[in-house]
């Protein structure tokens, strides 16, 4: 079943352009990555953002574990473990990651979901001619582990439909982040 640890490295990167060193822990790693982590622009729809988690997102969190709503400064304090478990909550679960059994699959789905929310999940839905309703259940996950032509011919159907849908989307002020995006996809390797 797919490691969420072989996402860290590659989120990490893409949201600080800090990169894994060699037998570097996901905690020293995200140390040295949240120093540089910091965002907010205005031309972002996320918004105030440290290493990839939005206000927003952080707020749904603290929610979730019974603490109280943070401000911009709790945001930009993140801890690791904090981070890992918005990444686990609030994505790798979301999107069934653990049930799903190629990591480079998952890896693909979930840091796809990361950045463009549901529609990510609805964009692999259509690849996989299942319902698109953006909720990963037993069919979509039949789907995924079942496909046809395996795994890998899924990660570069999944990387080619990722790339098209940031095509469309790089319209008026998002045109921008377009080659960000595209590079960070192109990152992602089948292994």
């Amino acid at each position: 079943m797919a490691n969420i640890d072989k996402l860290i490295p590659h989120i990490l990167k893409w949201e600080t352009g800090v990169s894994q060193l060699y037998r570097e822990s996901p905690e020293r790693l995200f140390e040295r990555s949240r120093r540089k982590g910091w965002a907010n622009d205005p031309a972002d729809k996320g918004g105030a953002t440290q290493s990839g988690v939005t206000l927003k997102t952080f707020t749904q969190y603290r929610k979730a574990v019974g603490k109280s709503k943070p401000s911009v400064q709790d945001l930009k304090a993140i801890t690791y473990k904090e981070w890992r478990d918005v990444l686990m909550m609030f994505f790798w679960d979301k999107a069934k990651a653990e049930a799903i059994k190629d990591d480079s699959v998952a890896v693909m789905i979930v840091d796809w979901y990361w950045g463009s929310g549901a529609w990510a999940l609805k964009n692999t839905q259509k690849v996989l001619g299942v319902t698109r309703d953006g909720i990963f259940g037993y069919k979509t996950l039949a789907a995924i582990n079942g496909w046809k032509n395996g795994q890998r011919d899924l990660f570069y159907a999944l990387k080619a439909e990722r790339i098209a849908y940031y095509k469309r989307i790089a319209v008026g002020s998002q045109k921008k982040w377009l080659k960000g995006w595209l590079n960070r996809v192109n990152d992602l390797r089948y292994e």
